[in-house]
């Protein structure tokens, strides 16, 4: 998928500057790394805003046309607005083709409905982590990373270490920790109903 933003260079800086830019319905941020100076930009508030409803936006390689001038960014930071939905600064990062990724990309959660812990089960399916921090190449960085639970079992676990991820894409984990991605629960309704019966066939008196 193929994301590009218009920008242009930004002469004024300053808080005071931003807010003017701001009633105007611009939007500052700032482009830096690459080995080049950082660039302070401005962009319309309006079309930004909807681009960062997109899930994609926030995880894959972006094309910022900044004066006509096209350079490969991923966005790093937002700043929001305390209570208006405003968005009054975004951090970009240049993009080399040889720079190892370091980025966070969303987890698609599939087949979970039709998996044996629902179907069968009864249980719910409860996401523990929503993204996966991950290393690689720009050429490798996958918009998302798909997990398949059409096998998952009733009181079934799955653990990063576990995920099948693309070629050329690695985990980026900071500790030895394995943690939890999702699981299969029991429903509150099913373990009220089995203890219900489990009552029921406890104090049942013998047949005479």
């Amino acid at each position: 998928m193929s994301i590009t933003f218009k920008a242009a260079r930004r002469e004024q800086q300053g808080s005071s500057a931003s807010r003017r830019l701001r009633r105007t319905g611009q939007l500052p941020g700032i482009i830096y790394g690459g080995g080049k100076e950082a660039t302070p930009i401005t962009m319309n508030h309006n079309d930004l805003f909807h681009l960062l409803k997109r899930e994609a936006f926030h995880s894959t390689l972006l094309t910022a046309e900044v004066d006509g001038i096209n350079e490969t960014v991923v966005l790093r930071d937002t700043q929001w607005h305390p209570y208006k939905q405003q968005a009054l600064h975004l951090d970009f990062q240049r993009i080399e083709a040889e720079q190892t990724l370091h980025i966070k990309v969303p987890l698609h959660f599939i087949n979970g409905e039709t998996s044996p812990a629902v179907k069968l089960g009864g249980c719910l399916i409860a996401q523990v982590m929503t993204e996966l921090d991950i290393k690689c190449l720009p050429k490798d960085l996958p918009e998302y990373i798909a997990v398949d639970l059409a096998n998952f079992e009733p009181g079934q676990s799955l653990h990063v270490s576990q995920l099948k991820l693309p070629e050329g894409v690695e985990l980026a984990q900071h500790t030895d920790a394995d943690p939890v991605v999702v699981s299969a629960q029991q429903s509150r309704l099913n373990v009220e109903a089995e203890e219900a019966a489990d009552e029921q066939g406890g104090s049942a008196e013998p047949a005479a």
